[in-house]
């Protein structure tokens, strides 16, 4: 038989689990202070950057505008970024770059995302539990002093630090799709 998998040698994996994510963390950051200025440059917000385990380096921007996105759009980021990460080489091992728009049901990752998207249901994780859990599903109340403002599915408001928050989205609704579609009406944009 051969070496057992290092999980399974690992004294304490809650530690390597939090170092790892530490490492990724940084990786991240370091891919944003890389990739932001040629995003901003262009007229684009950034969004989130995100390194699946399959290799894959996603970048989600928007028009810093507010215009509908396009394939174009995407195209256009995509070879600039290609051309700043080649010369950077923030990561060592094989990637794929994907440039991609938020779509309607975005990820909510800044905080101006919560005032912007009050009134809509949203997700949102947490790495720790607050008030003893550590999934949220509600109408998004806004933002106020660091604290997300939730209104429960059972009609409970409650409150989520912004900085305990790991992963949040908005839930895709009819009222989401409406809005969507009223603010591309005329634009002749498909999404």
């Amino acid at each position: 038989m051969g070496q057992k998998p290092a999980l399974f040698i690992c004294r304490n994996p809650a530690t390597l689990t939090s170092r790892s994510i530490a490492l990724v963390t940084d990786l991240l950051r370091r891919i944003e202070d890389i990739v932001a200025p040629t995003i901003v440059g262009m007229g684009y917000e950034l969004v989130r950057v995100h390194l699946s385990r399959g290799g894959t380096l996603q970048v989600m921007i928007e028009p810093a505008d507010g215009r509908p996105m396009d394939v174009e759009d995407c195209a256009n980021v995509s070879r600039a970024l290609s051309a700043v990460l080649d010369v950077e080489d923030p990561i060592t091992s094989a990637y794929t770059l994907e440039v991609s728009s938020p779509g309607i049901d975005r990820p909510l990752t800044r905080a101006k995302d919560y005032a912007r998207w009050t009134g809509h249901m949203a997700r949102l994780e947490t790495a720790e539990p607050v008030e003893g859990r550590r999934r949220f599903k509600g109408t998004l109340l806004g933002l106020e002093d660091g604290i997300v403002k939730l209104r429960l599915e059972d009609g409970q408001e409650t409150g989520v630090p912004l900085s305990a928050v790991s992963r949040a989205k908005l839930e895709m609704t009819d009222a989401l799709i409406e809005e969507h579609r009223l603010a591309h009406q005329g634009t002749g944009q498909a999404h």
